[in-house]
């Protein structure tokens, strides 16, 4: 008697379903999260000095592998851009061109997948062991709202911070990237800063800004609620990082493109 449940095709679309399945619930867990955040925050209920607290680690922890991303991807852009601009009679648009990729891109997203590696898998991982070991049902029998100790301030660090991350980020790399001009073609630094001014805009600054808020709540919000609704061992401890670091990036990749298509299409 023919079983379908032995043949590849079933056991193919059982791997798919429970794929979908996955994708779904997680999504709907952020989704919860979420809306319980933004509750919490219209009613003021916020830990302060759980929110100083994860700010720093989020924007000052985080900086100096920000800053060595950024600085070092800046560095080799300007490394094969400078000299062709040169060979081209174009090496006064350099510092122009630094500024474009930089400000509109290269920093806010360099910077957004350097905090998820550091901070965001942080979260995930801490909040999955607190959730594995039974703390988090321990705050509630000690009627401490557990949304509120450990979403809300990381997500407001996030939302706040990584703006600041983003600037940091975003000056060091121009300076990266003049001085590695300055080297391999010899373009003068007061032509390289002239040039870089002529193309930053203050509204791209400003995008940028509200970009890198989107990106740090959004790592945020994923880290912590895939490690809330961890439940298991330490396996699942590592399955709840690994999805959030996943998750996280595929996040960062759908905002830049829906800010990319709303402001620059």
């Amino acid at each position: 008697m023919f079983e379908l449940n032995k043949t590849l095709t079933w056991q193919g679309f059982l791997l798919l379903w429970s794929q979908i399945r996955e994708f779904l619930i997680t999504l709907g867990n952020i989704g919860c999260d979420f809306s319980s955040v933004l509750t919490h925050i219209s009613r003021l209920k916020i830990n302060f000095r759980e929110v100083i607290e994860q700010s720093k680690r989020f924007a000052f922890d985080s900086l100096p592998i920000s800053l060595t991303i950024v600085g070092m991807t800046a560095s080799i852009i300007a490394m094969q851009l400078a000299p062709e601009l040169a060979k081209q009679g174009g090496a006064d648009y350099t510092g122009m061109l630094s500024a474009l990729v930089m400000v509109r891109e290269l920093a806010v997203v360099m910077s957004g997948f350097a905090i998820i590696s550091m901070v965001g898998s942080s979260f995930a991982s801490e909040i999955a062991s607190m959730s594995v070991t039974e703390q988090i049902n321990a705050m509630r029998v000690l009627r401490v709202d557990p949304v509120e100790y450990l979403i809300v301030p990381r997500f407001l660090a996030g939302v706040i911070f990584m703006p600041v991350v983003f600037i940091l980020a975003a000056f060091f790399g121009l300076v990266c990237a003049g001085l590695v001009s300055h080297i391999c073609a010899e373009l003068s630094l007061l032509n390289y800063i002239t040039s870089m001014w002529h193309g930053l805009y203050v509204r791209d600054i400003f995008i940028a800004m509200l970009k890198s808020s989107f990106f740090g709540g959004t790592i945020a919000l994923i880290s912590c609620s895939c490690g809330y609704a961890t439940r298991g061992g330490a396996k699942e401890v590592g399955l709840a990082t690994t999805k959030a670091v996943v998750w996280s990036f595929l996040a960062i990749a759908m905002w830049d493109f829906i800010f990319a298509a709303v402001f620059y299409l």
